[in-house]
């Protein structure tokens, strides 16, 4: 049975935008492990004209719809895109493709969205990783410091910071730079099981959810009320818990009760 404040809320809800066509998403910061799983869910989608990555050379692109945009005002207006995610993320040694990919720094993320915005950008999403503690210390700290108020001045019509708190775990010693000694290791340890005591909610989610996500984000922006908003953790636990994560989306831009959590059914043969 519908609660009347439930009727009430809906009564005084803007209705939904229509979204425009056709859309073309830039992703800056596609080369670490989080930036390129939001690459390839918002390819997966098949639902934006183009998809463009940020570079700072020349290169191929080999995927339908992929387009290597080159870091300069006239490449940015050229390539015309609508909707930018911004990511953090660590970069992954190794990998000699990825040094191509533009890699944005926390104190340059003003200068970077004034620049996104000139270029004809309306939607901003800032994903930030999802296991922070595997960033360099730097970065980690450059992140806590994000000069959230210069980038909403700027006057996005949709604004959305995704800054996801996590326990800290065992897994998130960093393996270039590892505890010396075995005792560090084991206090380390230790400490990590706090994240037991963590409310579930507020626990980490996978990398996959938080690129859907962030995919979802930048598809349903448009049809949202114009707004700055910073992403709750407990929106990604609860996507997690879904099939397809866009209903959960829409839900929360539209202010509307989440999707239901159907628990896991345990067969016993």
């Amino acid at each position: 049975m519908l609660h009347p404040n439930d009727a009430l809320a809906a009564l005084n809800r803007p209705s939904p935008r229509r979204l425009p066509q056709p859309r073309r998403a830039l992703v800056v910061g596609a080369g670490g492990s989080l930036g390129s799983a939001v690459m390839e869910q918002l390819l997966a989608q098949r639902r934006f004209q183009a998809v463009g990555a940020l570079v700072d050379q020349p290169m191929k692109a080999a995927l339908a719809g992929f387009v290597a945009v080159l870091e300069g005002p006239q490449s940015l207006h050229a390539f015309d895109a609508d909707t930018a995610l911004v990511v953090f993320d660590r970069a992954r040694d190794g990998f000699r493709r990825e040094a191509a990919f533009r890699r944005p720094m926390p104190d340059a993320l003003p200068a970077l969205a004034a620049r996104l915005r000139d270029a004809g950008v309306r939607y901003l999403v800032v994903v930030v990783p999802h296991k922070p503690g595997l960033l360099p210390l730097a970065l980690q700290q450059g992140l806590a410091t994000l000069d959230e108020a210069a980038v909403a001045a700027l006057g996005f019509e949709q604004l959305v910071f995704m800054r996801l708190p996590q326990a800290s775990t065992g897994a998130d010693i960093d393996p270039v730079h590892p505890l010396p000694s075995k005792a560090q290791r084991l206090a380390h340890w230790m400490l990590g099981q706090l994240h037991w005591m963590v409310p579930q909610g507020e626990q980490a989610v996978r990398l996959a959810t938080v690129a859907k996500v962030s995919a979802a984000l930048a598809w349903q922006l448009p049809a949202a009320v114009s707004a700055t908003r910073v992403l709750p953790s407990k929106l990604l636990w609860h996507a997690a818990q879904q099939r397809d994560v866009q209903d959960t989306v829409q839900a929360w831009l539209s202010r509307s009760p989440w999707p239901a959590v159907v628990a896991k059914t345990k067969w016993r043969l």
